[in-house]
């Protein structure tokens, strides 16, 4: 007979960026990170565990309609296995269906909330009680950020000391009403990036003088950004968030040849932000391994940035916007034999 879960996981945005990989085996980042999880951008995953009487043969996986390469399912497959082997249901074929409410592999986070939705639906399609510290160690192996989605609102991921990695996982903060946010995202491009983040990462990591120095810095980026949260201090996270956000991208670019994965109407976006803050609006940037950029701000701005935004759109340099605020940890919808 075969057993099926069904979960949802959310996306979450770095305000502290990680950048390289101190093992790629284990997929251990060469430094931590802090994340906030949002609402309304999630991927949904059915996971099936094949019976002895099923047709299906091997593992396969669906994202978004379509059948994925051996590469994704591959990357898949390493959170799958651990819990298909500690279930005793090795060689079983799952079948795996993920869908997602925001472009895949354009920035916006969807292998972070698919990861983690595959990790908590595979959990409960194997009959496995996991805690979530567990999950977000296993998260972690199929991609870094999905860690970060286990949790709702504020997080943080250690990177850990410890060779075989046991001590990298993610951990909450604050809960997703400890502070009244709005995100705006600038969607400047829904297409797939040019370089994967991982492939990115190592490029950067290997050419890039700059990379060191962006490492070196993150402890007291993460430090900071915890106080700020705690404090609700929005100009104190504002600070943190935007530099940690240029000095990733600053060693992207200093990489050779240099790796760019903002397109000039991102930075025109960041221009943008600038003439908010000037004005006095509380709004703030950041942006990951993809040409979109993410807006914080406070309620009473958002009227702001929607105008200075639509304003963007009109001129034909965003293809769309999307609102939302913190969001809650990821959960499972559904299980059935």
């Amino acid at each position: 007979m075969s057993q099926s879960a069904t979960a949802r996981a959310y996306v979450n945005i770095a305000l502290v960026k990680y950048w390289g990989k101190r093992d790629l085996a284990l997929n251990l980042p060469a430094a931590g990170s802090l994340s906030l999880t949002l609402d309304e951008l999630y991927s949904t995953t059915t996971v099936s565990v094949a019976g002895g009487d099923d047709e299906l043969a091997n593992d396969q996986l669906l994202i978004d309609g379509e059948l994925a390469s051996a590469g994704v399912l591959n990357k898949a497959l390493r959170v799958v296995d651990p819990l298909r082997a500690r279930a005793g249901l090795v060689g079983r074929p799952v079948s795996i269906v993920s869908d997602n409410t925001v472009p895949t592999a354009a920035g916006l986070a969807s292998s972070a909330s698919g990861l983690a939705a595959l990790t908590v639906a595979t959990a409960a399609a194997c009959g496995l009680d996991l805690s979530l510290g567990e999950l977000s160690t296993l998260a972690r192996q199929g991609s870094g950020s999905a860690c970060r989605s286990l949790f709702g609102g504020f997080a943080r991921w250690d990177a850990g000391d410890r060779d075989d990695g046991k001590d990298s996982r993610a951990r909450p903060l604050f809960d997703r009403d400890h502070w009244d946010l709005r995100v705006v995202v600038a969607l400047v491009s829904s297409r797939k990036k040019s370089a994967s983040s991982t492939d990115g990462m190592g490029h950067t990591k290997a050419t890039s003088p700059y990379h060191a120095g962006f490492v070196a810095s993150v402890d007291k980026d993460l430090d900071d950004a915890e106080a700020a949260i705690g404090a609700r201090d929005f100009s104190a996270l504002a600070r943190v968030a935007e530099r940690s956000c240029l000095r990733m991208h600053a060693a992207m670019l200093a990489a050779d040849p240099p790796l760019s994965y903002l397109r000039w109407q991102s930075w025109r976006v960041i221009e943008v932000v600038r003439e908010l803050q000037r004005r006095g609006v509380a709004v703030f940037f950041s942006a990951d391994a993809g040409p979109n950029v993410k807006l914080f701000c406070l309620p009473e701005a958002l009227p702001a940035v929607q105008q200075a935004l639509s304003s963007l759109c009109d001129e034909g340099l965003l293809e769309d916007t999307l609102e939302t605020r913190p969001g809650p940890g990821a959960e499972v919808l559904e299980v059935s034999s």
